[in-house]
Parts: structure tokens; sequence; C-alpha cells
């Protein structure tokens, strides 16, 4: 029996679209969100209200004065305080806005509250659902660094299909959790059973509509989650899989990656075996941790064949991947998950997962123009020979990300 990359999450006959940039994904949530009927679960790690997040906003604003009930989960650390006047605006139109693990007067000092939720989830009308890397965030904004020059280089997925019904699920789970701890707080607690129950409920789905005039791909596909209870190794797991079934190119493009034993593990045994691996990282400046900590894992993967690759052109906060796009056994993935301890330990993500030629040779395309046009390659004998200061801060970055990770007792 020949193996295959998929598993047996990805079922058959979704219809999807790769969107590029909050350009197109804005696009395409306003659109679904202007015409809902029904309801609109959004969860994202940031909702800043600058620019094209303000007009996301003003859609859902509209949505709920027409009677759409508008389900809003943000992060408690990605996204800030709301200002008075967007408080009262969401709250006169009936958005219902939570903010997950607020962090309360220690902040980030408790370890536990680096459990946070970073993965970016909308479903409409249980018709259509969007999954994948991009905040709710001004394309040529950052509230860090200000105004950009260009915009950040990062994907999602539109999607009609089976998988509806799994993000439908996944984000009404999580609000009814919510739901369930506010009104144990509040000593609410018939209340608070009533939506605890409501989290474990499959929920309905309604079969799609027609699909339009936009165009689409048919295509197998599933949805992959990460969490702190049942889905702990889901996402890391396919990755390895996916690495170690490829036998001809991997691509993959990830903002903060500092991949554990496992992963990195794959990515020199595939190198070894023959297959060109292609790394498109973070080039840019943006947070100490993030720029430092990877540098010293680029040695060994460097050592083994793999391509390292820093984009320049903007930030870089992709985390997609492709392998063997133009083989018999294409395998790609969209989503929030970064390939770092984050990510792959505490936080709350999902990825969509794509076997389709056409949808892989798509993001492969893209993938490979910015590594030919807007990164820069990293030597393997120049980066052995940086400058000493660049090397303490580096290995720097890497001890306190390893004593933090001791603070939390995982293992990576």
């Amino acid at each position: 029996m020949r193996h295959t990359h998929a598993s047996h999450f990805i079922r058959d006959g979704h219809h999807l679209r790769l969107l590029e940039g909050g350009k197109d994904y804005f696009a395409a949530l306003m659109a679904a969100v202007d015409s809902a009927r029904s309801h609109v679960h959004l969860e994202t790690y940031i909702f800043d209200f600058y620019g094209a997040g303000a007009e996301v906003a003003e859609s859902l604003i509209r949505a709920a004065q027409r009677g759409v009930r508008v389900w809003v989960v943000v992060d408690g650390v990605g996204s800030g305080a709301l200002t008075e006047d967007w408080r009262q605006r969401l709250a006169q139109a009936g958005i219902e806005w939570r903010v997950y693990s607020p962090l309360g007067s220690l902040g980030l000092l408790i370890p536990s509250r680096w459990r946070r939720l970073h993965r970016k989830l909308c479903v409409v009308d249980g018709q259509v659902a969007f999954c994948g890397g991009i905040n709710i965030l001004d394309d040529y904004y950052d509230p860090s660094h200000g105004a950009l020059e260009k915009p950040r280089l990062d994907f999602a997925v539109w999607a009609k299909g089976a998988l509806v019904q799994q993000v439908q699920e996944t984000t009404a789970q999580l609000w009814w959790r919510i739901q369930a701890v506010r009104h144990v707080r509040q000593r609410h607690f018939p209340e608070a059973f009533s939506s605890f129950k409501a989290a474990g409920l499959h929920l309905p789905w309604t079969e799609p509509d027609a699909l339009g005039e936009a165009p689409t791909r048919v295509a197998r596909a599933g949805l992959l989650l990460r969490d702190n209870l049942l889905h702990r190794g889901q996402i890391e797991k396919a990755y390895c899989k996916a690495i170690a079934l490829a036998r001809h190119e991997i691509v993959i493009a990830n903002a903060y990656f500092l991949p554990g034993r496992k992963v990195r593990r794959a990515l020199i045994y595939a190198a070894r075996r023959g297959v060109r691996v292609r790394l498109l990282l973070q080039g840019r400046y943006e947070y100490f941790m993030q720029f430092h900590a990877v540098r010293p894992v680029y040695g060994s993967l460097l050592a083994a064949g793999v391509e390292i690759h820093e984009y320049t052109a903007s930030f870089l906060h992709a985390k997609v991947a492709v392998i063997d796009a133009h083989h018999d056994r294409p395998w790609a993935t969209v989503g929030s998950s970064n390939l770092d301890p984050i990510s792959l330990l505490m936080a709350r993500e999902a990825n969509v997962v794509v076997a389709d030629g056409p949808f892989a040779q798509q993001l492969h395309v893209r993938l490979v123009r910015a590594i030919e046009l807007e990164s820069t390659p990293i030597a393997a004998a120049k980066f052995a020979g940086r400058p000493r200061l660049q090397r303490v801060l580096d290995w720097g970055a890497y001890g306190l990300m390893r004593l933090a990770l001791l603070l939390t007792g995982k293992r990576y």
C-alpha cells in the first residue's frame, strides 16, 4: 500500500482559495461578513483598529446592527485594551467581545500565562471559514515599528466544505468555555454548567449555498489544532510526517523558527537523503528573542545541506510549508503555528493542511519568488565567521529561551 501525506483528518471536496496578505484576506473576510445572515465567530491574536483593522471592525458592526450574532475572541497579550470609543460602539451594536486569558497584575511572570490564543479563525453562517496567520492588523502598519514601506508577508485560506464544520465546532467550544469560566468567577454556577455542556456539543452545520463566481479549487483538506488538552502534538507530528515522506523538495516559510529536536532531525535527514530543503525565515529585527534565539540552530542545518534564506523586503509573518508541489504527493499547510516552542508547546494554534497539486503549486510559486527576489541567502562559511558580539547575542537569547522552557516544565 502506497503511503501518502494525507492523514485520516483530511477529507475530499473542499473549495479553497489561497489568500496572500491583509489585502486579499480582509477583502474576502469583509465580503463574507457583509453577507452574513446568522452568525460570525472570529478569533484572532491581534485586533488592531488602525487602517484596515478599523474597516474589519466596521463590517462586524454592520453585521451586528442587522441582527447577525457576532462573537469575537482576542488574546489578552496580543490585543490591547479597547478604547472607550470602540468599546461603546461594539457594545451598542451588540457585538459580544471576549478577551482570552487576561494577564492580571503579575502579567507574564506566571509561566502558565504564556499559553496564548494565537490562532486566527473565522466562520460565517456555518458556510465559509478562514484560517491562516493573518491578524486583524493593517498590512502597512506595525504597533511596535510604525509604518511599513511594504506589506508583511503572510497567508490565509478561504474554505467551503467539511472544514467549515471543524472551524465552527472549534470556535464555538472555546467561546462556551470562556463563558463558563466567567460564570464560575461570578458564582453563577447553573449558567457555568450550561456553558460547559454547550462547549461539548457539535453545533449544526449548514450545507453551503452556491459557490458563486469566485475562483476556487476542489481539494482534500483538514484542520489541525494545537491546544493544551486534546491536541498537544498534532501540528508538530503532521510536520514531521510530511517531512519524512518528502522525496523531492521542502519549502518552509516561518516567522519565528526555533524547531525542537524532532523537526530539526527530520529536516536534516531529508536534506541528507537528497531532498532539496529551503527555509525562508525572518530577516528583519522585530523582537530580540525571536531574532537571535533561532541562529544557534542554523549551523547544523547548513552543515546538512539545508538552504536558509532571510526575508528582508518587509516583516515575515507567514507560517506555511509546501512539499513536493510538482509531484504525485503534494502537501501544503497554511496557518498560525510557528515552528518554535511557544507555538508547539503552549499556544492554541490552527493550521489547514491541503493535499492538492494546484494549491501547493500556487503557494510554492509565491514562496520561491520571495526566496529568489526578496531575501538574502545565508552562506555556511559567512555564518560561521559572524562577529563575536553577534554570537554572544544569539547564544544568550537561545539560553534564555531554554531557561524559559525549563520554568514551564516542558521538554523540547
